[in-house]
């Protein structure tokens, strides 16, 4: 289990990747150099063939096929030459150490090309599964309701199938209401549980007077999905979200649901604080192991304030250590002009501390509150015939 009660995520050593890496670069040069030295130290047999055979494998899985192909030629080479200093270069005995190496090398470079191929559809395929992705959860607009807002969604990328992860926004007659949330599972059932939940939002969310009744809207059509596809314990599509309302009259406030989600992170005067729920409640889909009463909590949003909504690609992404990314921490005391420089400079962020990995999908949605100009207009502008229009509640 992971630290928000969800499921765990596999240590990350990408500092280690990087680290091996860099050694196999240097690696085979340095096995061929040993290999000759060998054979100009010892004046019978050939001590250091067995280097010039492993060079060539060395190099192939970790550097590109040029460095590859000279590598295997560097070890034919060396082979050769030190071979044909003892003996002459046409004996059977040279010839067949050096066919051998030449083998060795051709195999190589084989798999050398093959990895990479390997790895340039796994590349493709995981650009298809971020493009399906997108398509099932397009963008918010950038403004809506007065408030601006910005998502982003970050394929996995040690693993191509599609994610269960979901963000929406919506403007409804009781204010905008948002939803992040992260589904069990991945691939097409994941896709079609998302699907089933964004369309469950909207709906709910325009008809709801409450958010607890969204909630329980949510909870109704993921249990007859179960029951539609027979679930043996109706509780295999559950899904963790946080539901978020922000009123139309009191834009200085929000209204939190939590569903056995990652907490909301409040940016507001230089601080950064999770909105944890004052109640836990089980994931959407799981209510009637435990028949509870949504509970919302109401926190302040003052003017300027950033709220971020995320899952747990983003709280449980590690580095090289293992130690996990604290967003709280890593944001508290920045500044961000906006939702969209927030998420830009958060996921650069993350990207530093994981190393450019990640083993979990991440979608990201974060909403400002509207920054209003308390000063009142002075005299002097309102005689010259202008005043400041207040363009954020528009």
């Amino acid at each position: 289990m992971d630290r928000w009660g969800g499921r765990a995520v596999p240590e990350r050593r990408t500092g280690g990747v990087r680290a091996v890496r860099r050694m196999a670069f240097w690696l085979p040069p340095l096995l061929i150099l040993s290999g000759v030295l060998l054979n100009t130290v010892f004046d019978s047999g050939l001590p250091g063939s067995p280097l010039f055979l492993i060079a060539p494998l060395v190099a192939a899985p970790f550097t590109r096929t040029r460095v590859t192909v000279l590598t295997g030629v560097a070890s034919v080479v060396g082979v050769a030459l030190v071979r044909s200093h003892d003996e002459d270069f046409s004996s059977m005995d040279v010839l067949v150490q050096t066919a051998t190496v030449a083998v060795v090398a051709l195999l190589a470079v084989g798999v050398n090309r093959l990895l990479r191929r390997s790895g340039a559809a796994l590349a493709s395929a995981r650009n298809i599964a971020e493009a399906a992705q997108l398509a099932v959860l397009p963008a918010p607009p950038s403004r809506l309701g007065g408030l601006d807002l910005a998502a982003r969604y970050r394929a996995a990328q040690v693993d191509a199938r599609i994610g269960g992860d979901l963000y929406a926004a919506q403007r409804t007659p009781y204010g905008v209401r948002l939803i992040v949330g992260d589904v069990r599972g991945k691939g097409t059932a994941a896709v079609t549980t998302v699907v089933l939940v964004i369309g469950a939002f909207r709906e709910a969310a325009e008809q709801e007077g409450s958010l607890e009744g969204v909630a329980r809207r949510l909870d109704r059509a993921l249990e007859r999905e179960a029951a539609q596809r027979g679930d043996i314990d109706g509780h295999e599509g559950f899904t963790t979200a946080v539901l978020v309302e922000i009123p139309v009259a009191a834009r200085e406030s929000v209204r939190v649901v939590n569903r056995g989600h990652p907490p909301p992170l409040l940016l507001a005067d230089g601080g950064a604080r999770y909105v944890e729920p004052s109640v836990p409640a089980l994931p959407l889909g799981m209510t009637d192991l435990a028949r509870r009463t949504d509970r919302a909590d109401e926190v302040p949003f003052p003017s300027g304030a950033q709220l971020l909504l995320y899952t747990d690609g983003l709280s449980e992404a590690r580095d090289r250590h293992g130690r996990f990314y604290e967003p709280e921490a890593r944001l508290a005391g920045r500044f961000f002009p906006g939702p969209e420089e927030l998420l830009d400079a958060l996921l650069k962020d993350v990207r530093a501390h994981t190393g450019g990995e990640s083993v979990d999908d991440m979608a990201l949605l974060a909403v400002r509150s509207p920054v209003r100009d308390r000063l009142p207009v002075s005299r002097t502008r309102q005689e010259s015939g202008w005043s400041i229009p207040d363009e954020s509640l528009n």
